[in-house]
């Protein structure tokens, strides 16, 4: 049965504040993934596959060590590595699934639970249109259902903001809704606001196909707003900060 594993139908925005004001707003859809349940999803969702060409997939090789390994194996390494102890866990991913072959994820969250259905730890996997990804690991030490999260940045991203920032996330445990926010600061105040909601809908044949059915192109559509939306910035006169690292993956352990 796929009981743990859901869709969830929202939006995305984007507000910056300086040094020019700009906004923009998408709906989209993502997938909450129970690894657990993946292998099963493949096997019952007509439009969806694991590891293989569908009109909805996904592929491992998408997320974590990105060489299509078991990402369960490689979050239980990326724990015990940063010394983070469990005896056994469950694992939840959300993410944008490949629509026809193709994805762009530039923000996955994994949480993790341990075998009593605890959250235990947040990794915040975060990629750049140059192919890089870095995740930044938090473990999750509260009992609320609201989480606050800061560190710097660690990873070059747009190339409209510097390095010299910090980031605060603050999000709500996967439940009938879902929210992610990120506040962006540069050394004196708030630079960007950027967030996820949606509305928690069951996996099922029929419901993928009438999310797909809504969101033909998403995938296409978020690389495709990218790029626009960072010609609107570039024509507004913001100016562009150059790249001078190249990395693959990295991960960092915050506070």
């Amino acid at each position: 049965m796929i009981n743990s594993s859901c869709i969830y139908k929202g939006t995305v925005v984007h507000k910056r504040f300086k040094p020019k004001k700009h906004f923009f707003k998408y709906d989209v859809f993502s997938m909450l993934i129970d690894l657990n349940e993946i292998n099963e999803m493949d096997k019952k969702l007509s439009i969806f596959s694991l590891n293989k060409f569908n009109i909805l997939s996904f592929f491992n090789i998408d997320h974590g060590p990105r060489d299509g390994s078991s990402l369960k194996n490689w979050v239980k390494s990326t724990l015990r590595k940063n010394k983070i102890h469990f005896n056994g866990i469950k694992i939840k991913l959300l993410c944008y699934p490949r629509i026809f072959g193709y994805v762009f994820n530039p923000l996955s969250i994994f949480y993790i639970y341990n075998l009593k259905n605890k959250l235990i730890t947040v990794i915040y996997e975060v990629k750049n249109t140059f192919g890089e990804q870095h995740s930044y690991i938090f473990k999750v030490n509260n009992k609320s259902n609201i989480l606050k999260h800061k560190c710097e940045k660690k990873f070059y991203v747009s190339p409209f903001i510097k390095m010299n920032c910090t980031y605060n996330f603050v999000l709500t445990k996967p439940s009938n809704t879902i929210s992610v926010l990120i506040d962006q600061y540069d050394e004196k105040s708030k630079l960007l606001v950027a967030s996820q909601n949606g509305k928690k809908l069951k996996i099922t044949n029929s419901n993928l196909i009438k999310t797909y059915l809504s969101y033909p192109l998403m995938s296409f559509k978020v690389i495709a707003a990218i790029h626009y939306e960072a010609f609107k910035l570039w024509f507004k006169g913001v100016s562009l900060v150059k790249k001078n690292i190249k990395i693959r993956n990295k991960i960092s352990r915050e506070i």
